[in-house]
């Protein structure tokens, strides 16, 4: 029987009832009967409200901003923001703000209320609701206290918020007042990125351009915009919230720096898929009504593989738009937790011994005819496409599989990358055994002659045949190529998308940019433009051939096997950030525009220091717990097993206790060694001198530190009496707060 302890009465303590309750007062007692298609995107203002609402010329005039990348005229602006104020204020909208997503991994909001004060002439002051075309185009916040990574100084306080027009304006309906929320980008006084969101739009734009001018060389004359698409599926773990404040590990780091693994895990593979728990349930249902008020199209939901642990999946948006959206999506699970006594963690590693969480990142690339460029086609000029497009992106992957990783790189992915189904920190692509025999015969000159019923016959003597949709998953895999999109697997679930997919895009135009130039050349040679194309694949599918691996990406053998073909080995963040102070490994972001050197450079020190930040916090936080809750409890537990031993002795009785108390002295004797080591290596961090060099110290001797501090801080857990453990075990956590 279960000690009484105060995490116990949380798993009855949030009766269907209250959940019931919580739903209700979102949807007015109709959210069942109601089809979502009618209030899907309710909370929303953009394009498509934005042509209804404003006169034709000043919509024309933002659409032909936005195409041509041109300010707004003050008087579209003012016109917009009359529009944009009368329907906030109609929804019962007090305030706005400038939502923002600084190089924090967050989101930032200032609030300004919609008022305005006139004197009349009886000098009394009347109240007005207003809004400006100028606040709805730019607001300024305090900068100094953002990362900056040293491009600006601590008193140069100005920093700018730029609409994006882009991207829907949204209205936060809260527990306490509705917001008007205006997606931005944030830029300093030089104009400088200091945001997320700034280089992702810069990636787009310079993708769209080289891969149209690419389009244009094969025959593609129509295309006039290229497109780059995202879906990001989200995991998560949710815990009882007494649990969670029970824990000062998950307080502090989002995450458990100790805890032994439960007799049951994810071993018996029950919770994949299976009945969703009705706590869990009641949370998804009220998640999914938000966030199809604020028009995120959330399809799916699901139980994911480790207990407790969950997934949510979007339907494909423009990159832009999925960015915002996963990143409201996450702050939105936080929130509707709260209102079920749950805790959501997005930490990637919130468990030991059991599956962490991703953000598998699905990417794809689409014309303005809405054809998907990674899709085969069904003519055999959408096939030679198909196979151009592939082999650019595959040697994007190729060219810059260490950059790659950095954008990944976070002190959670580093406990997730490389086991329980997450993928490895060694950057590969798995394309499936029908498209890599096809590359493998296009590398050797052949064609491949496969007559399946899947294959599409191209009718093309010298260009291969190729599949739909003829390839397993490898879950081992960081990059694979799944039917039509990649998805890129090693992201890590807390990470901002913006990060990662601006650098793939940068990637991929710069390939895209390259074989422009080979092509031409080529064509300048060769009449036959088919043949011209196939040479080109041909010549990427030989320089790209290493990053491709069709195996266990598990294995040792494929460690070595990485080893031997030069793939870039970057096991840990603070190996992985080293890249970024590579000139050579960041300058096609230089030379595609998607970052400065400047801002290249800063982004390295924002991340070296929220490296050893986030370390520091969970070292000081793991010290807290050997210290003042598991040594208290072991030294509780050895006097009274010694009282045990004495009373056995005093009767003459032959025991093992003895063997057991010696055990838990030398369980103690560890802690306080270990401690005692932690504590002083924290304390001389300060003297370490520079960043990168307190990063090392932190990588390579206080971690390993803590991982042995922990491991006999676990064994300690096994022996010590239930009662006297202060602190929610796995088993409580993992398989108590969401029962049926």
């Amino acid at each position: 029987m279960l000690t009484d302890k105060p995490w116990h009465r949380s798993t009855s303590s949030f009766s269907e009832s209250l959940i019931t309750t919580r739903l209700m007062r979102s949807s007015n007692g109709a959210q069942s009967t109601i089809p979502i298609s009618e209030y899907f995107g309710e909370l929303t203002f953009g394009l498509g409200q934005m042509r209804e609402k404003l006169p034709k010329d000043i919509y024309h005039n933002l659409v032909k901003a936005l195409d041509q990348g041109k300010k707004l005229t003050s008087e579209t602006a003012e016109a917009i923001a009359t529009v944009i104020k009368e329907w906030a204020v109609q929804k019962g909208v007090t305030h706005f703000c400038h939502w923002f997503q600084p190089m924090t991994g967050l989101t930032a909001e200032k609030h300004d209320a919609f008022i305005s004060i006139q004197h009349s002439n009886h000098s009394e002051l009347t109240v007005i609701e207003r809004f400006t075309g100028g606040q709805l185009i730019q607001g300024e916040p305090d900068a100094s206290s953002f990362p900056s990574g040293g491009m600006r100084s601590t008193f140069e306080a100005r920093g700018y918020t730029a609409w994006d027009p882009s991207s829907p304006i949204f209205i936060i309906d809260g527990d306490h007042g509705k917001t008007l929320c205006i997606p931005c980008v944030f830029f300093g006084y030089h104009g400088e990125a200091l945001d997320n969101k700034t280089p992702l739009l810069r990636s787009c734009q310079t993708l769209s351009y080289e891969a149209v001018e690419f389009l244009k060389c094969i025959g593609d004359l129509d295309a006039k915009t290229i497109t780059a698409t995202l879906g990001p599926e989200q995991e998560y773990f949710l815990i009882d919230k007494n649990h969670a404040n029970a824990r000062p590990d998950i307080i502090m780091t989002g995450r458990t720096l100790q805890g032994a693994s439960a007799p049951r895990g994810q071993q018996l593979e029950d919770h994949y898929f299976g009945s969703i728990p009705a706590r869990a349930k009641a949370f998804m249902v009220d998640l999914e009504y938000e966030l199809y008020r604020l028009g995120v199209p959330v399809k799916t939901r699901h139980n994911e593989v480790a207990p407790s642990q969950f997934e949510l999946a979007p339907i494909f948006e423009n990159v832009n738009i999925a960015a915002d959206h996963n990143t409201l999506t996450m702050e939105t699970m936080k929130r509707v937790a709260g209102r079920h006594g749950l805790v959501c963690l997005i930490n990637e590693k919130p468990f030991a011994g059991i599956n962490g969480s991703g953000k598998h990142c699905n990417w794809s690339i689409s014309n303005d005819k809405g054809e998907n460029l990674l899709d085969p086609g069904t003519t055999p000029h959408q096939n030679l496409r198909f196979l151009a497009v592939m082999s650019i992106v595959l040697q994007a992957v190729n060219r810059h599989a260490d950059v790659l990783r950095a954008a990944i790189a976070s002190p959670g992915n580093d406990h997730r990358l490389g086991g329980n189904e997450a993928p490895p920190a060694i950057i590969s692509v798995f394309l499936g055994s029908m498209l890599d025999n096809i590359f493998n015969s296009i590398e050797k000159g052949e064609a491949n002659q496969a007559t399946e019923a899947q294959i599409i016959n191209l009718g093309v003597g010298h260009i291969p045949n190729i599949s739909k949709d003829y390839t397993d998953r490898n879950r081992t895999s960081p990059f694979a190529f799944t039917g039509n999109k990649f998805e890129f697997r090693a992201v890590g679930s807390s990470a901002n998308v913006s990060v990662p997919v601006s650098i793939l895009n940068a990637a991929v135009a710069e390939s895209f940019r390259d074989a422009t130039t080979r092509l031409k050349d080529l064509l300048a040679k060769k009449k036959n433009r088919d043949e011209a194309i196939m040479e080109l694949v041909r010549s990427l599918t030989v320089e790209h051939k290493y990053i491709r691996f069709e195996g266990n990406n598990y294995s040792e053998e494929w460690k070595k096997e990485a080893t031997k073909r030069g793939l870039p080995i970057l096991n840990t963040t603070a190996e992985a950030l080293e890249v970024l102070h590579n000139d050579k490994a960041t300058e096609f972001l230089v030379t595609t525009k998607v970052l400065t050197r400047a801002e290249i450079e800063s982004r390295y020190h924002i991340a070296v220091e929220r490296y050893n930040k986030t370390l520091e916090i969970e070292l000081r936080s793991l010290s807290e717990l050997a210290s003042v809750f598991i040594v208290p409890a072991l030294e509780t537990q050895i006097r009274d097993s010694g009282k045990t031993l004495a009373v056995l002795k005093t009767a003459g009785a032959k025991t093992l206790q003895s063997k057991r108390l010696e055990s838990m002295e030398a369980s103690l004797e560890a802690i306080l060694k270990y401690h005692s080591a932690l504590i002083v290596g924290l304390d001389a961090l300060s003297s370490k001198g520079d960043e990168a060099q307190m990063m090392k110290v932190i990588a390579t001797e206080l971690t390993p530190l803590a991982a042995q501090l922990r491991q006999v801080c676990d064994e300690v857990e096994r022996c010590v009496s239930d009662a006297l453990w202060p602190l929610p075990k796995y088993r409580e956590i993992l398989f108590m707060n969401n029962q049926a």
